[in-house]
């Protein structure tokens, strides 16, 4: 099935309405460098920005280094993401969430059965506190892209569960934006049960590929 692919722009109504574009690298609606520059003004750092953006394939790029977000590089890299890898490790300590370190990135996985009731796309409330302590680490570390991607088990139709993990990860995308962090930030896909973690054919690897991933990229233009 072919991907999906939604920026947070055009699912949310806390983001302006008609802010995307499709990416002429990816072919995925993401934030329109265009728009990006119309939230930070017309001048040269949001076209320079938007350039950069382009040229390294995620209009993302664009929008923040034109706001004044500074890009990192070599060596700063790894220091800056080992440092909000342990203040994540710290802050979600006991809450069921994993973090994971994929070279330079860090991935968030927030299982279902903590996050959402079943067949439901609200974030329960008891999670709540959760999310707001990423968003207080988010939000200091904010020279990074944060990629919120929603997966489901295979039982039911492909088309259902598409639909449930998209609102799942706009759910996430939506309690974060609402705790101070810049949704420019954001990309936020539903892959359904396309891209299991482990079997579908028991309750406990079902379990396991219900979840909503969080993706910190470190912001660089290369």
């Amino acid at each position: 099935m072919r991907k999906q692919a939604v920026a947070f722009a055009a699912l949310s109504a806390l983001l302006l309405a008609g802010c995307t574009t499709t990416n002429p690298f990816t072919g995925e609606s993401q934030i329109s460098n265009t728009a990006g520059g119309a939230l930070i003004g017309a001048g040269g750092g949001a076209l320079g920005g938007a350039l950069i953006g382009a040229a390294a394939g995620d209009a993302r790029i664009g929008a923040l280094i034109g706001a004044g977000v500074g890009a990192l590089a070599g060596g700063a890299i790894g220091n800056y993401m080992d440092q909000q890898e342990a203040e994540l490790r710290a802050q979600l300590q006991g809450t069921g969430v994993s973090v994971t370190r994929m070279g330079d990135n860090i991935v968030l996985n927030m299982p279902s059965n903590i996050t959402f009731g079943v067949n439901q796309s609200d974030v329960q409330p008891q999670f709540q506190s959760t999310l707001t302590s990423v968003a207080l680490v988010l939000q200091k570390y904010n020279q990074t892209l944060v990629d919120i991607i929603g997966h489901t088990d295979s039982t039911g139709s492909a088309s259902y569960n598409l639909t449930l993990s998209q609102q799942r990860a706009t759910s996430v995308a939506r309690v974060l934006s609402q705790n101070g962090v810049n949704s420019q930030r954001f990309f936020v896909e539903g892959r359904g049960f396309s891209q299991p973690i482990a079997t579908n054919d028991n309750e406990q690897g079902r379990s396991q590929n219900r979840r909503v991933e969080i993706q910190i990229i470190p912001l660089r233009t290369s």
